[in-house]
């Protein structure tokens, strides 16, 4: 039913694009990722059969020429020829001149009625400038036939533009799922499109080794093949039975990598190789048992693997004699920089009973096993940079010391990142709750099945590579960012392009654009024609969240309400008395006042269909909305809502804690001060907990509440303890509250403590508990 619906919509995109007419008038400039700076000017430039190309005679600008000129041919059937610069001929030209405000990414295009002139330092900056063209021309220069009736006209303007960051990446992941080799291309064209710079290739996992190294045949004989699972749900697959084939999987030959990483050359894209280490090897040992600490000869794994025990014996000499033998080719074919080890999640069960890594530990004056891990990848460091290579790792790779010159790619948060920067080492962003787009994007009920969690277009836009806590001289260690496509339930191409794309459109935004030229409202008017071009390029393209946002505020002593949405200028329809909104209902312009309690739900209607499901929230006006409140200690990162105003908002958290009205507390407590602002007279505070554990969100152990006087002196105090234990599974919402007997107070102090440790009981042990928060109602 998912995939139907999903088919469903994308048609309707098809034919309402389809049916509007193909000439094409010349609009305003939307460009994406935003440039720098746009000076508009008045006229176009004509592009026609008769306009000559004019470039510097350089292998490297070269190949940016042909790029356009394939470009261009596809589409309109020019075949464009070469000419000497003539200010008064229609031409395009490409000069390379030094410009330190540039630097060798940035370009300046300058398009008047005669000329288009790219100017740049580098070829880089020519092709960024060549893809900054494309899209000022009609969208159907994307298109993969040749298009007629189309006037091909560039606005007039001078362009001025350069990256934010130098590392703006997109990853997959071919070991779970394999793709062939004419999807990576396409993968790569979207890069390229975006002004991305880094396709970060994963290789090798658990599920699949997806390269050929000649020195090691059984590696794509064996380690590259798995049963056919793929009528089952990941997580439930069942092992190999005896005797059974495995058909599915696949590799990439040396002669293929050699033509991506040709191809992605081209269009100015570094490829970043990842080999697993020291963990996330169980299909190494299905071909060389005799490298892991049990020499077991095992399977590869068909589908979910945990946990993930299997791990490289860091005691035995034949294991670094096999990772250097495998790098040394992998480093032959790779001419990037940097070669990506991995390093994360690795289990050390293994290790602590493992003879041989015991022995290690104590030859080397380790103290435990997160040490030997340092020693494992401090070893291939040193080997990688004899080889003149830079090491990349997960952000596990901080544990039991970092390699001295390692860049670390922080994936579990931005926590990793800011420790690295600090200790000088180079950053690459990329935390799980923005950057992960194996995440849903909408609502999951009408998704295609994806791995879980939940980051929207607009998420993926609000994220900032530099963390507040670096000072200047740090956050010069941030490269930038990628966004990551794990492919556990992503099984084909199509699947692939509608995780990655449109918020990959969002991303390279974000690391491109300067700060003060992002803005969601801005981005989401131009990405509706970058969703023709990519409609154009075959790419299927996620619409996005239909989810209506209910959003409060307090103006001039009235209590407002918004609603907004993704999608652009599509109407919303709403209640306020909790029935289902139809097209009849109210509809919504601008925020609208709301002097009582009521029950809105709201919703967007496509061709008289809802789209998705309501939204709905209860609003509750007790005497704390809207009034001055502080939080002691500020919430997650992660989960922030809208910091200490959601706790008196008027608005109740739903059943689920993503929902941008749960406030998180991760490891601290939980203490809020309400300034009601006069003296009120109180008969109950109450204050609503989040519980699932399975999520490592617990109740608190104890909540405090008080009142104060003017002075804050103290009038009451009331501890209360949860009714929900901790070993309840599953979701529990529970709103502690304390009646008093109509005490006068001006001030209220919520203290609600963290049971700050994961209990012995829980797979989490030892780590940090969450609570979750939310309204605190004042009566």
């Amino acid at each position: 039913m998912k995939k139907v619906i999903l088919i469903v919509s994308i048609l309707i995109f098809i034919l309402s694009y389809s049916c509007k007419k193909k000439t094409t008038e010349v609009k305003d400039i939307s460009i994406i990722p935003q440039p720098a700076s746009i000076e508009k000017s008045e006229g176009v430039f004509e592009l026609n059969g008769k306009t000559k190309i004019v470039y510097p005679e350089m292998a490297t600008v070269q190949d940016v020429v042909i790029y356009l000129k394939d470009y261009i041919k596809t589409s309109t059937g020019y075949e464009l020829a070469y000419g000497s610069a003539d200010e008064n001929k229609n031409q395009i030209i490409f000069r390379i001149a030094g410009d330190k405000n540039l630097g060798e990414e940035g370009y300046i295009l300058n398009v008047n009625d005669r000329q288009v002139i790219i100017t740049a330092a580098s070829s880089k900056g020519l092709f960024y400038g060549v893809q900054t063209l494309l899209q000022m021309l009609p969208p159907q220069i994307y298109s993969h036939q040749k298009v007629e009736n189309v006037k091909w006209s560039i606005p007039a303007c001078v362009i001025k533009d350069k990256p934010r960051f130098s590392w703006r990446g997109m990853h997959l992941d071919v070991s779970r799922h394999f793709f062939p080799v004419e999807f990576v291309k396409k993968y790569i064209d979207l890069i390229a499109m975006h002004k991305m710079n880094i396709f970060h290739w994963h290789l090798t996992d658990d599920n699949g080794w997806r390269i050929e190294i000649e020195k090691y045949p059984l590696l794509t004989e064996v380690a590259a093949w798995r049963v056919d699972r793929e009528n089952m749900p990941w997580r439930e697959v069942t092992p190999p039975d005896p005797g059974e084939k495995a058909t599915y999987g696949g590799f990439y030959t040396q002669n293929e990598i050699r033509e991506v990483i040709a191809y992605a050359a081209q269009r100015q894209i570094s490829v970043i190789p990842e080999i697993e280490m020291p963990g996330h090897t169980c299909e190494v040992f299905a071909a060389y048992p005799e490298l892991s600490c049990k020499g077991e000869e095992l399977y590869v794994q068909p589908g979910s693997y945990w946990p993930n025990t299997d791990i490289f014996c860091a005691g035995n000499e034949e294991v670094f004699l096999f990772i250097e033998n495998v790098l040394n080719e992998v480093i032959e074919l790779f001419p990037a920089d940097y070669i990506h080890i991995g390093g994360d999640e690795a289990n050390k069960t293994e290790w602590e009973k493992c003879p041989k890594c015991q022995k290690r530990i104590r030859d080397e004056g380790l103290k435990n096993e997160r040490e030997l891990q340092s020693y494992f990848i401090k070893r291939i460091e040193k080997y990688l940079n004899s080889k003149g290579k830079k090491m990349i790792g997960w952000d596990e790779i901080l544990e039991g010391g970092l390699a001295p010159e390692a860049t670390v790619m922080s994936w579990r948060g931005f926590e990793g990142g800011i420790d690295a920067a600090t200790l000088g080492h180079d950053v690459i962003m990329c935390p799980v709750s923005y950057c992960y787009f194996d995440y849903y994007q909408a609502n999951p009920d009408f998704e295609p099945v994806a791995i879980g969690g939940f980051t929207s277009l607009k998420k993926v836009y609000s994220f900032e590579p530099v963390p507040e806590e670096l000072n200047d001289v740090q956050a010069k260690h941030v490269l930038g960012g990628q966004g990551n496509v794990w492919t556990e339930f992503i099984p084909t191409p199509e699947h692939a392009e509608y995780m990655a794309v449109p918020r990959m459109t969002a991303l390279a935004e974000v690391l491109w654009s300067p700060v003060e030229k992002r803005d969601w409202e801005s981005f989401r008017g131009r990405l509706e024609d970058q969703e023709k071009r990519l409609y154009l390029m075959n790419v299927n393209f996620s619409q996005g969240s239909w989810k209506v946002d209910i959003k409060p505020s307090i103006e001039n002593g009235s209590y407002l309400i918004e609603l907004k949405s993704e999608q652009l200028n599509i109407p919303i329809y709403y209640t306020l008395d909790g029935t289902d909104p139809t097209e009849a209902s109210l509809v919504y312009e601008k925020p609208f006042t709301v002097d009582k309690s009521s029950f809105i739900k709201a919703g967007i209607f496509v061709n008289g269909e809802l789209k998705e499901d309501y939204s709905e929230k209860e609003i509750v006006l007790h005497k704390g909305v809207g009034k001055n409140s502080h939080l002691a200690e500020p919430p997650s990162k992660k989960y922030p809502a809208n910091g200490a105003m959601s706790m008196v908002d008027g608005l109740k958290g739903s059943d689920s804690y993503r929902d941008g009205y749960w406030i998180g507390f991760h490891g601290t407590d939980m203490k809020l001060e309400v300034d009601l602002g006069k003296v009120e007279e109180l008969s109950s505070i109450g204050a609503s907990f989040f519980q699932n554990t399975g999520n490592w969100i617990f109740m608190p152990e104890m909540v405090t509440i008080e009142i104060l006087d003017e002075n804050k002196e103290n009038l009451s105090k009331v501890n209360i303890a949860p009714d929900a234990t901790p070993e309840v599974k599953g979701t529990i919402i529970e709103e502690i509250k304390a009646d008093f007997d109509g005490i006068p107070g001006r001030y209220i102090l919520v203290h609600a403590k963290n049971i700050k440790t994961i209990p012995k009981w829980h797979e989490g042990v030892g780590g940090k508990a969450w609570i979750f928060v939310d309204e605190v109602v004042i009566e």
